[in-house]
């Protein structure tokens, strides 16, 4: 039987509370680097990493209900305290609510591919988003990007390379939690792995 999920309000961010520009110094309480995750899943990067780096503020960012209850409860469950999740459109949240210059480093692992050309423009990588993206990211602020979909990886290469006047590409390095063969050591990629699928990292720094 499956165990009862649990809601931990101090673990999550409310949309409805959002005005305008957010302030992470006061989310958290302190003043200390900020990393954003795109699409959270049930949080097993973010329980992972936060706990490596405790000096640093994460937000997780989930739009499906399922996944974020779940990552609510293990972030919760664990008393996690530098770390935020947060159910609603990445794209609008980074593009209404981060401010210019605040984000230290963006994590977007395995994002929906919307393999079908039709549905292409649903890619959260695109022009309009990186420019939102490179608008947040402080000076020497990095994009780190892991995908199984070969076409969506040279996308995200063609986006950034018509970018290049501002961005420049860097080793991507496996996470705290990844394990033996693995880039990020998340849900997702240990089924693909088991599928042997290839997996496609890109990692780029604001300069």
């Amino acid at each position: 039987m499956s165990r009862t999920l649990k809601n931990y309000p101090g673990a999550a961010l409310d949309p409805q509370n959002l005005d305008g520009r957010v302030n992470f110094s006061d989310i958290f309480g302190r003043s200390a680097h900020v990393h954003i995750e795109v699409g959270s899943g049930k949080g097993t990067f973010l329980v992972n990493q936060v706990k490596s780096q405790p000096d640093v503020n994460f937000i997780g960012i989930e739009r499906a209900s399922r996944y974020y209850r779940i990552a609510v409860d293990r972030i919760g469950r664990r008393h996690l305290k530098n770390v935020r999740i947060i159910r609603i459109d990445a794209a609008k949240f980074i593009a209404e609510n981060v401010p210019d210059t605040s984000v230290d480093c963006f994590h977007i692992y395995f994002p929906d591919p919307w393999p079908k050309k039709r549905h292409h423009k649903r890619r959260f990588i695109n022009p309009a988003n990186t420019e939102h993206l490179i608008r947040c990211l402080k000076p020497a602020g990095t994009i780190r990007i892991a995908t199984d979909h070969a076409e969506y990886f040279q996308q995200i290469k063609d986006v950034f390379s018509a970018r290049a006047d501002v961005l420049r590409g860097i080793d991507f390095l496996p996470t705290a939690g990844a394990q033996l063969g693995e880039w990020v050591g998340s849900n997702f990629e240990r089924r693909y792995l088991k599928e042997n699928r290839p997996i496609f990292t890109i990692a780029v720094k604001k300069i």
